[in-house]
């Protein structure tokens, strides 16, 4: 087979509009894959190589790549199946096929199981390099748009995107804007789905850097190995080879508002890279002996209690008191139930155009329902309800018992229209009973109430 190489380039400095990426080249054929890396090692950032499909799964478990330049002929998996599988993973990387054999189904083929490319050995150096740079600007202008659209899916009605005219989120506002005009570290506290990226998201709009980035990251999903570069980037030439680097999410949001959340999660040894960081305003990449100046606002979130997490020796006690120059406690849902109307109006109107989906009405019995829950889940659990009742065309209200294996009752799910809040407290404690069969300490737990508690409603009722 005719796998001529083109000829090598000379080595060129790094051009201006190539953009730091990760590429993988998968390729069974030594010398085209040392001529690919060679080739995209003066312009891109991190160039990794993998001879057949299972060495470079085990390269995609532990990196992320911005590019897949994968032969199609491949030993064992071929580059299509392979391409598949990457799909049904939803690893949305570019990829261009490349390969010596090739008709019009199999580029057809290739195009389907989700390439971004196809070229044919033996290929023009110029061809390689242009379909390479076309796929590496898409991929970052996904990334950029990203981020727009990690922000303007918390767009709401109201100017500082909570939803509430309650005391305590009248509270909540007055504290985000007292906060939002300065430059400090912010470390919101407060359950799960009590909505602090939306608190975030309000203090970064609110504050000069509302025009610059504002960058979303969950600690507790990145990898313990990846985290570092994730955050503060690789360094030029990392494992000794001659690599331009790539940049961290601290550069993408320079000017504006790197949001932290799940800080509790943090790994220790970041921990203390992260405290250096918040008093130097300076980061490292990985494998970098040299430092970069950074200007960004860090917030910060944990459902955890820090304070304990620094007595047990989980946290560090001096990034604790770096971080909490100013405190915001984001309230659970069961302090402000009053919200609970608004809250679901503006899910209903926002959520049905999304879904494409009527609107449902809640009626006014089951309003009075829905705010007697307690809520564990917190605004979450609430949006997540309103979502699949938009989807079932009426209030599910069964949703609300997850984990058990019987529905609530019909009587809970359509409530009689002339009951008051004494009846609606007894309906509901005896539906939870029904819903486990008599179970008066999981019946307890799921009300939120103690066992003693519950015992003595039933005896005031003359139930058993």
């Amino acid at each position: 087979m005719d796998t001529t190489l083109p000829a090598e380039p000379a080595p060129v400095a790094r051009e201006e509009h190539w953009p730091h990426a990760a590429v993988l080249i998968v390729d069974d054929e030594p010398g085209m894959r040392s001529f690919l890396a060679k080739t995209l090692a003066t312009r891109v950032g991190q160039v990794e190589v993998a001879g057949s499909a299972e060495a470079a799964d085990l390269l995609v478990r532990r990196h992320r790549f911005d590019l897949v330049v994968l032969d199609i002929s491949l030993p064992g998996k071929t580059g299509i199946t392979w391409l598949k599988e990457l799909r049904a993973q939803g690893n949305a990387s570019e990829v261009v096929l490349i390969t010596a054999f090739a008709d019009l189904d199999t580029a057809i083929e290739a195009l389907r199981a989700g390439a971004s490319d196809f070229i044919l050995k033996p290929f023009r150096l110029t061809q390689i390099l242009n379909a390479v740079q076309q796929c590496l600007e898409r991929a970052f202008l996904k990334r950029e748009n990203w981020v727009l659209r990690r922000t303007l899916s918390q767009c709401t009605p109201a100017a500082d995107g909570l939803v509430g005219t309650s005391i305590v989120i009248q509270g909540l506002r007055a504290a985000i804007r007292r906060v939002a005009g300065v430059g400090s570290t912010v470390l919101l506290a407060g359950e799960s789905g009590t909505g602090k990226e939306l608190a975030a998201l309000a203090l970064h709009r609110n504050s000069p850097r509302a025009a610059a980035p504002f960058v979303p990251v969950n600690c507790a999903t990145l990898s313990p190995d990846l985290i570092e570069a994730e955050l503060f980037g690789q360094a030029p030439g990392l494992r000794g080879r001659e690599m331009p680097g790539r940049d961290g999410l601290f550069v993408y949001a320079q000017g504006g508002t790197l949001f932290l959340d799940e800080l509790g999660e943090l790994p220790a040894p970041l921990q203390a890279t992260l405290l250096r960081v918040l008093e130097e305003r300076r980061i490292r990449p990985v494998g970098s002996e040299q430092e970069i100046p950074v200007d960004v606002r860090i917030i910060a979130a944990t459902h955890r209690r820090l304070a304990d997490e620094v007595a047990a020796g989980r946290f560090r006690k001096d990034l604790y008191y770096r971080l909490q120059v100013v405190e915001i406690h984001l309230p659970p849902l069961r302090s402000h139930k009053e919200d609970i109307p608004a809250l679901v109006a503006h899910f209903v109107a926002t959520l049905a155009p999304q879904l494409g989906v009527a609107a449902i009405e809640v009626t006014a019995d089951e309003m009075a329902y829905l705010q007697q829950y307690d809520w564990p889940g917190n605004v979450r659990e609430l949006r997540n309800l309103i979502e699949r009742s938009l989807i079932l065309g009426a209030l599910n209200v069964s949703a609300l018992y997850q984990g058990l294996q019987r529905q609530a009752p019909a009587a809970v799910a359509r409530l009689p229209a002339t009951t008051d809040l004494h009846t609606l407290e007894k309906q509901h404690i005896q539906a939870v009973l029904a819903s486990v069969e008599g179970d008066k300490t999981r019946a307890a737990q799921l009300l939120g109430i103690s066992r003693r508690t519950l015992e003595r409603r039933c005896a005031e009722w003359g139930a058993g």
